[in-house]
């Protein structure tokens, strides 16, 4: 049976402690004993426990002693004293140093199990507000990247590594996949955490308006600048700056974005003389980034200076694996949040999330899951409560065109070439994902395609 609590029991009279401590045990409490206050303070260096229940007159440590000392050793662990020598002064003593219960001898043992189950309700409560405490900041702070996915964990092992450092990082990857969340994690683990974190969407203004929110101005720069006014690059000093859809800044800008990391200074606008700045640049953008630099869109020397590590996010239909994870995290995260219970989901809809493709990544799938959340009435999400387009989802791998049922070779082809679809055509990380190994794929594409093998080009 599980145990209700874990108890230290301290008396010096041996043969009072061990009564105590077995009637707490037959009331289903763990218990640990100890005959001195000396040996009681040295068992709660050692061991967690939710009470302490000891006697007040003791040789050397006494009683108020050991009260005393749990609070600084347990501060969570309640503590009853037990005495033959009750008086009103010593009860009032020990309520305010912090005593849960102040029980006198002789005592019934109903009593002092009353009390006890009085006091474990009150550790119980107190820890579990903590939690909800602890788990409600962190689901509005900064979330976690769940993933089980052997890529996507070479990638955070790989962000872990480089965080403390000021590299330049440039993330990758499709809308949706967690671009922002692992900029984010680099530099909550940074050397500049404490520092700012500015985040700029450069495809969200024109180039005037670009300029004088990323260079800021002096006084009289142009009409109605009344003051002068720093801008984000000055903001960010000390700190991170967070250029999101890089590909989409101006090429002006990119220029004396350019000259800004190179020379570790900024110009405002009408200013003569530059600022130094301290800055880290992490830039995203969820283009092909060597396409962008093929088209222009970024320059090749400034896609050079932000490419010092990059980091590819995968899209979350090349890790399928984890959906189920997810999907139990957000399940979590807005039960929480709704104050409803919400435990689970219906097997029907694991298998529909399983084989939808979510063109919206993980963000999609945080969004199906809040919405589910939101319209049961019920400790679980049912295939109803999804989006129709997810209800209606049939994937190609499992369906033709004349609507026929497609034999088990034509399913395997399908979904062999939807995840090489996923993967960008590596069939290493293809062959991963299906669970076999570069040769076996490599015979069932040349059944079907004729294709040579990837071991002997």
């Amino acid at each position: 049976m599980r145990s209700k609590g874990r108890i230290l029991v301290v008396d010096d009279e041996e043969i009072a402690a061990s009564n105590l401590a077995e009637a707490m045990t037959r009331a289903g409490y763990s218990v640990v004993t100890a005959t001195s206050g000396t040996e009681g303070l040295a068992l709660l260096r050692r061991q967690a426990v939710d009470l302490v229940l000891t006697d007040l007159r003791m040789a050397g440590v006494d009683g108020m002693a050991l009260l005393a000392q749990s609070r600084s050793l347990q501060p969570e662990a309640e503590v009853i004293v037990i005495t033959g020598y009750a008086t009103t002064q010593t009860a009032v003593e020990a309520m305010k140093q912090g005593a849960f219960h102040y029980i006198a001898k002789p005592f019934h043992f109903d009593e002092v199990r009353e009390v006890v189950a009085e006091a474990m309700d009150k550790v119980r409560l107190r820890r579990e507000n903590k939690r909800l405490r602890e788990e409600i900041a962190a689901y509005r702070g900064k979330a976690r990247f769940v993933t089980q996915d052997p890529e996507t964990l070479r990638i955070l092992e790989l962000a872990r590594q480089v965080a403390p450092t000021d590299c330049n990082v440039l993330v990758t990857g499709e809308s949706g996949t967690g671009k922002e969340l692992l900029v984010e994690y680099l530099h909550a683990h940074s050397n500049r955490r404490t520092g700012a974190f500015v985040a700029v969407n450069c495809g969200a203004f024109n180039k005037e308006l670009f300029a004088n929110e990323l260079f800021g101005h002096e006084r009289e720069a142009f009409t109605g600048a009344a003051t002068p006014r720093k801008g984000l690059i000055e903001a960010a000093s000390g700190g991170t700056l967070f250029l999101d859809e890089v590909t989409e800044m101006p090429p002006e800008m990119q220029v004396k974005l350019l000259r800004v990391i190179q020379e570790r200074e900024v110009l405002r606008l009408g200013a003569n003389i530059p600022i130094k700045v301290d800055i880290r640049v992490i830039a995203a953008t969820n283009r092909n980034v060597m396409q962008a630099v093929a088209d222009g869109a970024l320059r090749h020397d400034l896609y050079f200076r932000l490419n010092v590590i990059a980091l590819h996010i995968p899209s979350l239909g090349a890790r399928a694996c984890d959906v189920p994870i997810l999907a139990q995290y957000f399940l979590q995260k807005y039960s929480l949040q709704m104050g409803k219970k919400v435990t689970s989901l219906a097997p029907e809809v694991l298998d529909r999330l399983a084989g939808y493709r979510f063109p919206g990544n993980v963000r999609e799938l945080e969004n199906i899951i809040e919405r589910g959340v939101a319209v049961t009435n019920g400790e679980r999400i049912e295939l109803a409560h999804l989006p129709k387009e997810v209800r209606d989802f049939a994937s190609p791998a499992f369906t033709d065109r004349d609507t026929t049922i497609a034999t088990l070779e034509e399913q395997e082809r399908a979904y062999i070439q939807w995840v090489l679809e996923q993967v960008g055509g590596n069939q290493s990380l293809a062959a991963q994902k299906l669970g076999i190994n570069r040769s076996s794929l490599w015979r069932k594409l040349k059944a079907t395609t004729g294709g040579s093998n990837p071991d002997q080009a």
